[in-house]
Order: C-alpha cells, then structure tokens, then sequence
C-alpha cells in the first residue's frame, strides 16, 4: 500500500469544506483546531490525508456569525474594487438600501461589511444577483476550482442567430483555446435566451453570444445554485438566511 504523503491542514480543512485557507490557518493559530484529538496551533503544519479533524466550539461559533449577503446588482457598478472611477457593489451594502422583505431577521451591524468577498462575479454592464460573503465554505461551493455550481441567466440578444447557433452555444463553442462544458441554452422569447451554467469564464456569454451572431444588450444573473434572486429589489440587499443553501 502507497505510502500518504502529508498535505498542509490549512489546505486538507479547505478541500473538506470546513472553510477557507484563510480562515483554517487563523482558527490554527488560535488553537481552535483538534486533528486525531490533539490541538494543532502551528500555523503551516502538515498533517495525513486521511486524519481526523474537528473544529473546536469557538470556531463553530465564529462561523455562526459570519455573514453572506445577497445584492441585485445594478447596472454600472463593479463587483469587485472601484477601478476607472466606477462604484464597487459593496459600496451599496448600507443600512438605507437593506431590503424590507429581508426574512433574515438580522439587524444590519457595519462589521457584516468586513471582509467580504464576491463569489462570483457580474460585469459592470451586467445585472442581478450577485453573492458577497464572509463564510470561505460558501465562497468555495459557488466558485471553489472543483465547483460545478449552476448560475442561471436572462440574456436579452439581437441579431441573426447562425443555422447551428442554439445547438453550439449549448455544447461546442471553445474561449481561449478551451473548448466550454456543457450549457443549457433555449430562448425564452423572440429577443432572450435562458443561460445555464457550471463555469465563469471572462465575459463568457457575451463571448459566446459573439460567435454564433448575437450581441448582447442585456444580460441578468438571476439563481446560483438553489438561491433565487427573486424579488429583490435593484440596488438593495438581503441576508442569506439560515434555511437557505446554495447546494
């Protein structure tokens, strides 16, 4: 039998889904990890595979609190640092725009605001729903190298779409030198199709729409995994709420 070769905890929490490398390597640190009932609090520490690991309560803890917000991005704003003078997206996460259908039951505290990430990002020309979160976990299951996620879309065309076009932006269409996964493309009426999914490749259904004789003129991202962006209002937010799930 091969001999396991020992990997980075930080890494092994990471692909178990216990939560991001970041946040493993803090919870290390501050002796808030157990591997085969032992406490584990250098940082960088290389552990079997096939080890036990357990967070202890104080992490679990730590994780209750951390927050994913939901926003329906609008039209000019970028989803990630404010760059050519455009507004980022996090710039909208106020208590005035907090939506008043939030089920969440959460008050809006300016610490939910901290280290908030976007999983998965939307073009400055693109709208709908976009995921900032404080949780690693849900950050790898929306955008993780091994996520599959689906992300569905509204995408309004015009053009001439070429003979073979549905069937080629369904499977068959390659971007720098890739050739795409599978997608679920069918039209919605004369001017919008319904685009689904599992990979975010740059401008991806722009791109896309190119090659086969669309343009765009626009585009709105409207599910992600299980979550709906539903009837958020644009430019307003909400908080996850506990029984919601992305898979």
């Amino acid at each position: 039998m091969p001999s396991q070769e020992p990997l980075r905890l930080s890494k092994l929490m990471a692909q178990r889904g216990l939560c991001s490398r970041r946040e493993a390597d803090e919870y290390i640190e501050r002796g808030w990890v157990k591997v085969n009932g032992q406490i584990i609090d250098q940082p960088g520490s290389k552990v079997l595979p096939d080890c036990q690991i357990e967070l202890m309560p104080a992490a679990r803890r730590e994780q209750g609190d951390l927050v994913t917000i939901l926003l329906n991005k609008p039209f000019g704003f970028v989803s990630g640092q404010a760059e050519h003078g455009y507004r980022p997206a996090i710039s909208l996460i106020s208590a005035a725009s907090h939506w008043t259908g939030d089920q969440s039951r959460r008050s809006f505290s300016n610490r939910h605001t901290w280290n908030l990430a976007t999983a998965g990002r939307l073009d400055i020309d693109s709208t709908g729903l976009l995921v900032l979160t404080q949780d690693g976990r849900i950050a790898r299951q929306i955008i993780g190298e091994d996520s599959v996620m689906e992300k569905e879309y509204l995408v309004r065309v015009s053009g001439r779409l070429s003979t073979d076009g549905l069937a080629l932006l369904n499977h068959g269409l390659s971007l720098d030198g890739q050739v795409l996964k599978p997608a679920q493309v069918d039209w919605q009426n004369r001017d919008q199709l319904r685009f689904i999914l599992t990979e975010g490749k740059k401008r991806q259904i722009r791109r896309m729409c190119e090659l086969v004789g669309l343009k765009v003129t626009g585009l709105k991202r409207i599910r992600i995994g299980q979550v709906l962006l539903g009837n958020l209002p644009p430019g307003q937010w909400r908080y996850l709420n506990h029984e919601e799930s992305f898979t």
